[in-house]
Formats: C-alpha cells, sequence, structure tokens
C-alpha cells in the first residue's frame, strides 16, 4: 500500500465496493474485554462535543459534528474504513450495477493530494488522457489542499455535458497539466474482447461487478466461435478492483480444482476459504495474465490464484498491494459503514497488503517510434531485382501485412504485443511436448 493513501473506492461519481458486501443491520458477539466502555474517553468526547457547541465561533449542526466525529474514527483505522452518509451510500450501491455519473476515475487520498489510482476504460477522464498516479492538485481554480476525500469528489461530480479543468502533476512533466474533462453518465463494460490473431484471444476486464464471470465466459465463448482459441491474453491492467464473488468466478473459470482466495478476520464469519469447481474454460490452452501498479484489489486475487496454480504467466508491473475486505453494512438511518474486518491470502498463503503482485515477467510499458522501427529495416532476398520465384507461389503480400498488424500492436501497447509473442511461444512448446 502507498504510504498516507486515504481510502481507493470511490469512483466519479460512485463508488467501487470493497471485496465483500454485508447489507442490513450487523450484530456482533463481542469476546469480553471487547464489552467493557471506555467511559471516561466517552466522556471526554461529550466534554470536547459541548465546547464546540458553546465557544465555536459559528453555530455548527449537532449531525455534522457527529458525522464528522465518526468520520475521523473510522478514517483513522485504514486507509479503507470509511463512514458512507445516505448519498454516498447510494452511489456506492449504484457503482456496483456498473453505471453512473461522473469522471470515470478511481481515486485516493495521498499527502493532501487526490491521487488517481486508475482511469475506467472509455470514460471521459480515460479519453482525456488522465493516467494512474497523477496527483490532482486543483478542480476548477480551488486547491485540493485541505479538502478531504469525500469534499474533492462532491467537486468533481455535476451533471452530464459540464466540464471541469483538473490541474494535475505527472511524473516526468516539467509543470502541471490542466485537462479539461466533460463529464457524463459513466455505463462500465466490465468485459472486452476480441481476436488479436487467428486463435490468440484477448480479454480485458475493466472491473469487477455482480455480472463479470458471466461475461467472461460469454467472450470467451464468443472467442472460440470464431475459432479454435490456441491462447488467450487477460488483462487486468488499471483494473481497480469489486466485488470478491467476480473475482472467484474469473479465476475458476481458468482453475479446475484447488483453493482460490481465502480470508482471515477476527470475527468466525469473515474467515472463508474459495474453492474451484471442475471445468477450465479455455480446456488448458496457455494464458498470459497482464497486470500493472493500476490492478488491485480483485484484480490481484486472480493473478495470485494463476501463479500459485501455475495456471498463467504473469506479465507486466508489480500491482498496488490492496490485500484487505471491507464489509458494508447499512446502519438504521439508511447510511452505511464501510469496515475492513478481513485480510486476503493467494492459495499458497501469500498475502499481498502493501507488497502487491510481482509480474513472473517484468516487462514495463515501452513506445516503439515510427524512427526506430524505420532505423531497423532490413533487406531480404526478395528484394532484389530478378530474384527467383518461390515455387510454392508468392507470399509476400500476406507477409507484409501481418507484419503491418504486429508493428501496430508494438507501437500502440507494447506490454500486450510482448504477451502475444509469450503466448505464441508458450503455444509451441505446448504443441511439441504433446508430440
Amino acid at each position: 500500500m502507498l504510504q498516507n493513501l486515504r481510502t481507493s473506492t470511490w469512483f466519479l461519481s460512485g463508488a467501487l465496493l470493497g471485496l465483500s458486501l454485508a447489507v442490513g443491520h450487523s450484530v456482533y458477539a463481542l469476546k469480553d474485554e471487547d464489552k467493557q466502555i471506555p467511559f471516561e474517553d466517552l466522556q471526554a468526547f461529550t466534554e470536547v462535543f459541548s465546547k464546540v457547541k458553546s465557544d465555536y465561533v459559528e453555530t455548527v449542526d449537532d449531525k455534522k459534528l457527529i458525522e464528522d466525529a465518526i468520520r475521523g474514527m473510522l478514517n483513522g483505522l485504514d486507509p479503507h474504513s470509511a463512514f458512507l452518509n445516505t448519498s454516498e451510500f447510494s452511489d456506492l450501491k449504484i457503482g456496483t450495477t456498473g453505471q453512473f455519473g461522473g469522471l470515470g476515475i478511481e481515486v485516493g487520498m495521498e499527502n493532501g493530494f487526490v491521487k488517481v489510482i486508475s482511469p475506467i476504460d472509455d470514460t471521459p477522464a480515460s479519453r482525456a488522457g488522465i493516467q494512474a498516479s497523477d496527483l490532482i492538485i486543483k478542480l476548477d481554480d480551488k486547491s485540493v489542499k485541505g479538502m478531504t476525500l469525500n469534499e474533492a469528489v462532491k467537486i468533481m461530480r455535476g451533471k452530464p455535458n459540464t466540464d471541469i479543468d483538473l490541474t494535475i502533476v505527472r511524473e516526468g512533466e516539467p509543470k502541471p497539466l490542466v485537462i479539461k474533462i466533460t463529464r457524463e453518465i459513466i455505463r462500465v463494460k466490465s468485459v472486452k474482447n476480441r481476436m488479436l490473431e487467428p486463435g490468440y484471444g484477448y480479454v480485458r476486464i475493466t472491473n469487477f461487478q455482480s455480472r463479470t464471470t458471466t461475461d467472461l465466459l460469454k467472450a470467451i465463448s464468443d472467442l472460440q466461435k470464431e475459432t479454435r482459441l490456441k491462447g488467450m491474453v487477460l488483462d487486468l491492467r488499471n483494473n481497480p478492483g469489486g466485488v470478491l464473488n467476480g473475482a472467484v468466478g474469473v479465476s475458476d473459470a481458468f482453475i479446475d480444482d484447488g483453493l482460490i482466495v481465502y480470508t482471515e478476520g477476527r470475527l468466525d464469519d469473515s474467515s472463508h476459504r474459495y474453492l474451484a469447481t471442475p471445468g477450465d474454460s479455455l480446456n488448458g490452452a496457455p494464458l498470459v495474465v497482464l497486470i500493472n501498479g493500476g490492478s488491485a484489489s480483485a484484480s490481484e486475487i486472480v493473478a495470485g490464484a494463476m501463479q500459485d496454480h501455475k495456471r498463467g504467466i504473469v506479465l507486466g508491473t508489480k500491482s498496488f498491494g490492496k490485500g484487505s475486505v471491507q464489509t458494508i453494512q447499512e446502519l438504521r438511518n439508511g447510511s452505511a459503514v464501510k469496515l475492513t474486518t478481513a485480510r486476503y491470502f493467494t492459495p499458497n498463503g501469500r498475502s499481498i497488503q502493501a507488497k502487491g503482485i510481482e509480474p513472473d515477467i517484468k516487462l514495463s510499458t515501452l513506445r516503439i517510434s515510427e524512427k526506430d522501427e524505420k532505423s531497423r529495416e532490413t533487406y531480404s532476398e526478395s528484394d532484389l531485382e530478378g530474384r527467383l520465384s518461390n515455387p510454392n507461389g508468392e507470399t509476400d503480400g500476406a507477409d507484409g501485412a501481418a507484419k503491418s498488424d504486429s508493428e501496430e500492436l508494438a507501437q500502440s501497447d507494447f506490454q500486450l504485443y510482448e504477451a502475444l509473442n509469450l503466448l505464441k511461444g508458450l503455444t509451441i512448446l505446448t504443441e511439441i511436448n504433446n508430440g
């Protein structure tokens, strides 16, 4: 986990669920040592409350004071526990359905500024060029220094078709960038697919929703209708996570049996073991999983399960490192508490909390320029005047087209280009081993 990162759950506007959602009025069985109420400390709280009411320079609403006190109590626990008022709780529930209004970025708080965890695919923020790790320092003409995350989120929310200027600091840029973004209704399609080359499929999961597993299986089925899949790339880059069942279901789609993930907490109902069911949607075909620093939570569960089961090769850069489970508990007045109740562990017992998933093959994002490509141009026999013809027929045109497609992928997404090459190598090795 990044130092000083304060909650990374907000979509704009909307919220990303923690790994577990329990809505309802909850009553926990407390241990004897937990039943003792700290009366002296509570008395100090009431004294401070009374002083603020009587002596503060302006009149303050009782509800606001109590709500702020609750927020402070939860924010002091860890970066992901939080109090949600009725409006925020409603936004959070809307966020998991895959449709909400706003900019389309997941954000957290770091050193008093808003930090971008990851932009969501096909949203205003993504199209405007917002990147993971961007630091937002101004919203229109207002500095975010001194704001709470909730206050910043409220400013970034707004009616569709209205604009907001984000001033951001980005590593490698000599001065702050000002990016104008037009708000719109965000409709997140969590699963996308296409064929990279004949026999090699590509599936991207942007976040984990309740329907993600079903959509993934359909995407794979659609690819298999085109041709027999020799292998597949599963892209989890900049996927901030989502519901736990989505991560379990996606992992189960590629694992025949065994443990997928388990959770441990203080309470009995916080400890669970999630097991795979028989069946591999790819029938054992090679799998490459792409991750980066924007891959968090549920994404890390999938990547960790693929590593521990040796079901797929993880390629990219180290993931975010969120290894805790949040449970949402609705209160009687319609507000809610989002509380960290457990840690999760990969099948081999690894905790990725504040550590992340280390890829099997580390590969940073690179961009190959046209100048670089031209400098590497070579000549072959087919370029020579008066060459002998190929007795099996000319193939220059087909080869040239394939090379062009490959070069285009290398320039637009070098990590994906390398993942495809790795997939081809795995396929060849599998065919050799199978005789």
